[in-house]
């Protein structure tokens, strides 16, 4: 992909390059190997974001584990509606369940955190939550992210997963807004 790039009606420069994401999700998949062991988690993947961090690391996961789907929306353009709307839902049994919510990315936290108190209600044994990208500032420690590949800052990102308007999720790069 080139530097730059216009989707609709914003500029964005490259970011993070591809090989950096996939070496950071090496050392994500490592982690996850080495503390997951025996406990067969249920990996819950939020659509439609993080279908592509989502399908990188769980490639390098070599730990017996499950795949479940949700789909959460709360974005509208670049920033958050602020409502959280369960597009799908879990149809898995999470009881006694060590569960992995992955996630493109982590910003304010408050789409992840109203799913959580869902996810809490299934009577898991323990809940963790991977993201490829969290934002520090923005993020309101509602809860712990166990699993990062990149802190980054406050801007506007997308690519590898991420959209502006439903585009932009087919770069294996991230950009950022210009």
């Amino acid at each position: 992909m080139p530097n730059t790039w216009t989707l609709k009606d914003k500029s964005f420069e490259k970011y993070i390059i591809s090989q950096d994401i996939q070496a950071a999700i090496d050392g994500l998949a490592q982690r996850i190997n080495q503390e997951m062991v025996g406990k067969n988690p249920v990996f819950v993947i939020v659509l439609n974001g993080a279908f592509i961090f989502a399908s990188d690391l769980i490639k390098k996961v070599k730990i017996d584990c499950e795949i479940a789907f949700v789909k959460l929306s709360s974005y509208a353009g670049t920033s958050s509606t602020g409502i959280v709307r369960e597009v799908m839902g879990l149809d898995i049994d999470l009881k006694e369940r060590t569960v992995i919510i992955i996630e493109d990315i982590v910003d304010t936290g408050l789409t992840l955190d109203s799913f959580l108190n869902t996810v809490w209600k299934m009577g898991p044994a323990d809940v963790k939550v991977a993201t490829c990208l969290l934002k520090p500032e923005a993020f309101k420690d509602r809860f712990p992210v166990e699993y990062v590949c990149f802190r980054i800052p406050n801007e506007f990102v997308v690519g590898y997963g991420l959209d502006y308007d439903g585009l932009g999720r087919n770069s294996e790069d991230i950009y950022k807004i210009k």
